[in-house]
């Protein structure tokens, strides 16, 4: 099942962004981290602040609880996670794998700072006057493309899963 994994060139491409992206996601969330204290907030752009946030739910605050059972939360992500790998192994279309990938990287760097410091850490507001979207991560924005790029290949493209 793996041999052919890694002896296409899409395939190490895929895997390189699959590890780029988790990396990048693990660095700007350390950075924050680091650099922040909670809620703290720094303008970097019009209608972009970076703010310390943290989500001890879904994606963009979703159950955001930490009284909500962190275990079944972990336990529902991870099952997604394998679900969403076992469908990449096998399947041949390539944006189907892109998106995937995309979705997977996302996944799975929330699943880290969820297993490593039980919550995720989210911080890039986009806003416009006084009315903010819900602070989100690299990762976020990576499941979030993906299903986007999911969606439309899907219902435009017609394809398979």
């Amino acid at each position: 099942m793996f041999g052919n994994l890694f002896n296409n060139k899409f395939n190490l491409s895929l895997i390189y962004l699959f590890l780029s992206l988790v990396i990048l996601d693990q660095l700007t969330k350390f950075l924050v981290i680091e650099n922040f204290d909670l809620y703290d907030s720094v303008k970097l752009l019009p209608l972009v602040n970076l703010t310390f946030v943290v989500n001890y739910g879904f994606a963009f605050g979703f159950l955001n609880n930490p009284s909500i059972n962190q275990i079944l939360v972990s336990i529902v992500i991870l099952l997604i996670i394998l679900y969403f790998l076992y469908l990449l192994l096998k399947t041949q279309y390539k944006i189907f794998k892109l998106s995937l990938v995309l979705i997977l990287s996302g996944a799975i760097g929330n699943f880290i700072d969820r297993i490593i410091r039980g919550f995720v850490i989210d911080f890039i507001d986009i806003y416009i006057d006084v009315f903010h979207w819900p602070a989100f991560n690299i990762a976020d924005s990576c499941i979030t493309i993906g299903f986007v790029i999911l969606i439309i290949n899907i219902l435009f493209l017609n394809k398979k899963l």
